[in-house]
């Protein structure tokens, strides 16, 4: 896992994230450009965070005033991509590395899930792209 800094307001973020679902949190991004929080949590764990009906997030969107986004944990960079952009159906990830050094991952979903990958204003593939950065150090992700 790569040595990842957290910022005292992404700390406290955390510890209430966690007070109110009950669910491991791995990590906290906050993304300035959507005005959200994306909660990394333990595998297994996304249905505990979210709640019934999703009701513990909205309690937290009105607590933080940010939009609360919750991803599944995974150990390899494919796994967690197709976390990211879940519910679309993704088919395969592929990582590979560019002629000048950069990595990316090239995803394949299913056509019709398209849009559901790509998300409202760009917000799942733009989720995906910043937790493949902080953990894979994988430059983009594109959607085939």
């Amino acid at each position: 896992m790569p040595n990842i800094k957290l910022t005292s307001d992404e700390m406290q973020y955390i510890a209430i994230f966690e007070s109110i679902t009950g669910a491991t949190t791995r990590d906290c991004v906050y993304d300035e450009h959507m005005n959200r929080l994306i909660f990394l949590v333990k595998p297994g764990e996304v249905g505990i965070a979210v709640g019934k009906n999703g009701a513990k997030i909205r309690q937290l969107r009105k607590l933080f005033g940010k939009n609360i986004e919750v991803v599944e944990y995974a150990e390899t960079p494919e796994k967690l991509i197709a976390n990211c952009l879940f519910p679309a159906r993704v088919l395969s990830v592929r990582i590979t590395k560019t002629a000048d050094g950069r990595k990316i991952a090239i995803v394949t979903v299913d056509p019709a899930h398209k849009g559901i990958a790509i998300g409202r204003e760009g917000r799942n593939i733009s989720k995906a792209r910043i937790l493949a950065k902080r953990y894979f150090d994988i430059d983009t992700v594109i959607i085939a």
